[in-house]
């Protein structure tokens, strides 16, 4: 397994292009209570480049997310009684996807039964590259097998907690004690099924955040206890997503992202303090974070 320390560059912005050239991203996401999931991972998507951004949300909440999101484009789509995205939107996702060019799913769906097939329904059915993360996750548990029914390419950014579920490990802290193991064994098992025209990249968060595929592992070292908040996966999968969309490659949009998320983070612990950041102040703070990487790596 090669150990990576070099991180991508920036793709440089030319004069004569315009929004499509840095990515359109859908996000599929939120529910009753979970509104702020979606948010963070919007904006944290269009502070990290992304030219347009879609976000795709039970009906009942659009009009909340119309006035919280004025720089997004919201779509409603059918829910179930729960106010939740429902089975009967599949075809309206499908048509959504085919106009983006990568999707994130998962932040704040919920585990409400009907949601959870259509989850497991459009991973295998999506033919764009996808970043799963929350209630996407938590959906995977027990149902691994989809993943090796994936179209494109995949990122998975579980928590300790996420990742001891899916395979089944006892606790958040049994993982934490084999982290770079754990991560490198679980993508290998998966990529074998897969083959080589697909990735999968696994983004197992928490202190030192690891990044894996079949072939290649990067340990970040930005970040702080601060960030341990919620919302701030939130905000991580938006940031991936985002550099997808403006054409790094899945393992390099993964390692920066993390990258950029934890150095987000550092500077808002500066503002803050550890103590009292929460994850729209490590949002806020990603203009500067873009800003000092893009100099260190000139």
């Amino acid at each position: 397994m090669l150990r990576v320390k070099n991180l991508p560059k920036l793709i440089s912005r030319k004069k004569n292009t315009h929004k499509g050239s840095y990515g359109r991203v859908l996000v599929l996401a939120g529910s009753p209570g979970m509104t702020g999931a979606a948010y963070l991972c919007c904006k944290a998507a269009l502070r990290s480049g992304s030219g347009l951004v879609t976000l795709g949300i039970p009906k009942s909440l659009n009009f909340v997310m119309e006035t919280k999101l004025t720089c997004v484009m919201t779509h409603p789509l059918p829910e179930t009684k729960a106010l939740t995205l429902s089975n009967k939107g599949r075809e309206e996702i499908l048509k959504l996807c085919e106009k983006h060019d990568v999707v994130a799913l998962g932040p704040g769906l919920s585990q409400q039964p009907e949601t959870k097939k259509l989850i497991l329904w459009m991973i295998k059915t999506i033919n764009r590259s996808i970043v799963i993360d929350a209630d996407g996750i938590n959906t995977l548990t027990g149902n691994l097998h989809i993943l090796c029914k994936i179209k494109k390419n995949v990122v998975l950014t579980p928590h300790p907690g996420e990742m001891s579920r899916l395979i089944n490990l006892g606790l958040a802290k049994d993982v934490q004690k084999k982290r770079i193991d754990i991560a490198t064994k679980f993508v290998k098992s998966i990529h074998k099924q897969l083959g080589k025209e697909r990735d999968f990249i696994l983004v197992l968060k928490g202190d030192k955040t690891i990044v894996a595929n079949y072939n290649k592992v990067y340990i970040n070292h930005t970040g702080n206890p601060g960030m341990a908040t919620a919302g701030a996966g939130d905000v991580l999968t938006g940031i991936i997503v985002s550099l997808i969309g403006q054409g790094f490659n899945v393992f390099d949009a993964s390692q920066l992202g993390v990258y950029i998320h934890g150095l987000a983070g550092d500077i808002a612990s500066k503002k803050k303090g550890e103590v009292s950041m929460i994850a729209s102040d490590i949002l806020d703070c990603l203009p500067d974070a873009f800003i000092r990487y893009g100099k260190e790596r000139l």
